[in-house]
């Protein structure tokens, strides 16, 4: 087995997950085991520069410019970090996976746009600062060929949880909530995968406004609220909830400007309220993705990961939305739940390298299969 380094910074901007993972073989003969993993936190100053560039208001090409290598600076010091840790050198890790951080992701071609994504952190940048070779920009191959970019782990899913006899709906709770359907005993084309919706992004939002707290741990503040049933109604009137799949969204949709909204149209509400409300439109449009592919005469399996699966509350109200259906976490089958994602880019950068495509085309809508990312190596 080889080693290789996982770097994962999503939606929800809580910090940068970054794995060290032992991998061998391809496709469902992939092996793996997560070493070490921890998320590091993304700097404040960078965190408010990323902030001002996701507001397309405020972005301008300059920052953005900077951007691209300041953050591949900080995915750099923050791999060393790991690397000191396991007493490991460069010459030590087969290659570096890095998602990058997404800036702006347009899935679907508008009047004035086509369809294309932005993720800063340019693999070159970070390839010569640790002088590994780097797999980076996963997204945009599959997006050349008519596919959205997204949602990219479900390869890893299929993977390292399909399964013969049992169907499988892998749930990721990041800042936006996405599940990959595993048909029991079914085909990398039988796999069915798209963004449900918010995940812990607009919680997150209103927690940091309303408590000046960075998420609401455990559940706690909703399970103190009562749902108010007219912002809740009115939120379940979005029509990005029932578009059929495939499907994908994002801060664009989710974000700053939406959680806003809700603050500004119903700030007379108590705090607590607020939260739980939120809290259970996130539980709610969770459900109704995962009971667009239910086939409800066989048992499900849902397999919960992301920093929302360490929400017991949010499981527990997905759970009352899904009375049938047997929940679990990515922990029961001993993979961390904030680990997943971090591992699925270094499963997604193996393949890369061995020349083999690992978009789901069931997913994103792509006409074709490719190889994703692109490859910057280094001398040794």
């Amino acid at each position: 087995m080889k080693l290789a380094i996982g770097i994962m910074s999503g939606t929800s901007l809580d910090g940068a997950d970054i794995a060290l993972v032992k991998i061998s073989g391809n496709f469902k003969a992939t092996k793996v085991k997560v070493v070490d993993f921890k998320t590091f936190p993304i700097d404040k100053k960078v965190k408010e520069k990323i902030l001002t560039q996701l507001d397309i208001n405020k972005s301008n090409v300059k920052e953005i410019t900077s951007l691209n290598f300041e953050i591949s600076k900080m995915f750099a010091k923050q791999v060393k970090a790991l690397l000191k840790n396991n007493e490991l050198k460069a010459s030590d890790i087969a290659f570096v996976a890095s998602h990058g951080q997404t800036i702006y992701h347009l899935p679907y071609k508008t009047k004035d746009h086509i369809n294309s994504t932005l993720q800063l952190g340019d693999g070159s940048v970070l390839a010569n600062l640790l002088n590994i070779k780097t797999v980076s920009n996963f997204r945009t191959a599959d997006m050349a060929v008519g596919g959205q970019g997204a949602p990219l782990v479900p390869y890893a899913d299929y993977c390292l949880f399909s399964s013969k006899d049992k169907n499988r709906i892998m749930l990721n709770i990041g800042g936006i909530a996405n599940i990959t359907y595993l048909k029991k005993d079914g085909t990398l084309d039988d796999v069915i995968a798209f963004d449900t919706g918010p995940g812990n992004m607009v919680i997150d939002y209103l927690m940091a406004s309303l408590f000046d707290l960075p998420y609401d741990k455990n559940g706690n503040t909703a399970r103190k609220g009562t749902t108010i049933k007219v912002l809740l109604n009115e939120l379940l009137k979005n029509e990005y909830f029932n578009l059929k799949y495939p499907k994908s969204t994002g801060r664009e949709d989710f974000g700053k400007k939406y959680a806003n909204n809700i603050l500004n149209n119903y700030k007379n509400y108590k705090k607590e309220d607020l939260i739980k409300t939120v809290t259970e439109f996130t539980a709610i449009t969770i459900a109704m993705g995962c009971k667009m592919v239910i086939n409800e005469k066989e048992n499900t399996e849902l397999i919960a990961s992301g920093g929302g699966a360490h929400n017991t509350y949010l499981l527990e109200l997905i759970k009352k939305h899904l009375k049938d259906i047997n929940l679990t976490t990515t922990s029961f089958y001993g993979l961390d739940v904030d680990a997943k994602e971090a591992l699925a880019f270094v499963i997604l950068a193996n393949e890369t390298l061995s020349s083999l495509p690992s978009n789901v085309k069931s997913a994103t809508g792509a006409k074709k299969s490719v190889i994703l990312g692109q490859i910057s190596n280094v001398l040794k």
